[in-house]
């Protein structure tokens, strides 16, 4: 079981201080991945239902400081030296595909093949209406852009042809060390799990109760044999508490990798919380 951080780049970690420090110092305990959040802007009074907590609003509040994830983890990626970055979700249909390719390319190169591409579709309606793009088929995007980028880190003369994505023979350099750079789908329903199955190099549900999590694990695979794909290729990430028994049973449903979110509101409670988990989980944890 692989160990990560999830909104590493909020809280005490929003600061070029805080933000080097835990990285470090969660590389050192075993971690193995970082997984940042991102929101452009929250309109404040926004109307649309944050789908992760039961009161339908994200923690923190409207003017919680969250950090572009790409530029905090070239930031990071430079303070250490193992630990994978992740998004975790970029909101990838509000992007240009060829822009955000572009970035994670440039990324991947300069933390020597250490990035992870979590995408998400959004939720936040008012968020869309503020930057300029469509709300509606924002799934449909998301799922072109994903082809649109892998083409431009694979191949040397790049042409995709789509409904809403084109270009024919537009070079990007430099590519990915990773060349394929990993694609974790996330999402709460049996779309997002779906969509998992039929392109994702992985699979974060945002749910982890059993109940709602299994359906998702086999809608998940459903699709992944549908579109002749090993369901067993796609590596599965989860937010969990470090929970023994708990992380035990998720195991058992085939879940890799763990996410913690961050124990505390300073960089020394997010460092013992850290120890906290390795404690707990230590002989399941592997980086």
């Amino acid at each position: 079981m692989k160990l990560g951080l999830i909104f590493a780049n909020t809280g005490a970690m929003v600061s070029p201080e805080g933000a080097a420090d835990v990285a470090q110092y969660a590389e050192q305990a075993g971690f193995e991945s970082l997984w940042t959040v991102e929101h452009v802007v929250v309109p404040a009074g926004y109307e649309s239902q944050y789908p992760y907590n039961r009161s339908g609003r994200m923690a923190g509040g409207d003017d919680s400081p969250i950090p572009d994830p790409l530029i905090w983890m070239s930031w990071v990626a430079a303070k250490t030296e193992r630990i994978k970055l992740a998004t975790g979700m970029l909101i990838v249909p509000q992007r240009s595909p060829l822009i955000t390719a572009k970035e994670f390319a440039t990324l991947d190169v300069l933390s020597r093949g250490r990035v992870m591409l979590g995408a998400g579709i959004g939720w936040l309606r008012e968020e869309f209406e503020a930057i300029g793009v469509p709300f509606e088929g924002r799934g449909k995007r998301t799922e072109e852009y994903i082809a649109a980028m892998r083409v431009l880190w694979a191949d040397d003369q790049p042409t995709y042809h789509g409904d809403t994505v084109n270009f024919d023979d537009a070079r990007m350099w430099p590519k990915p060390l990773q060349r394929r750079i990993p694609v974790h789908i996330g999402g709460h329903g049996e779309v997002a799990a779906r969509r998992a199955g039929r392109i994702g190099d992985g699979f974060f549900p945002g749910r982890s109760k059993p109940e709602e999590l299994v359906p998702l694990l086999q809608a998940m695979r459903d699709a992944a044999e549908k579109a002749g794909r090993d369901p067993g290729s796609i590596e599965l990430t989860l937010g969990a508490p470090p929970d023994p028994a708990f992380v035990e049973q998720l195991m058992g449903f085939g879940v890799d990798r763990i996410v913690l979110p961050p124990m505390g509101l300073d960089v020394d409670s997010v460092k013992a919380g850290i120890d906290q988990a390795v404690a707990a989980l230590g002989s399941l944890a592997r980086a």
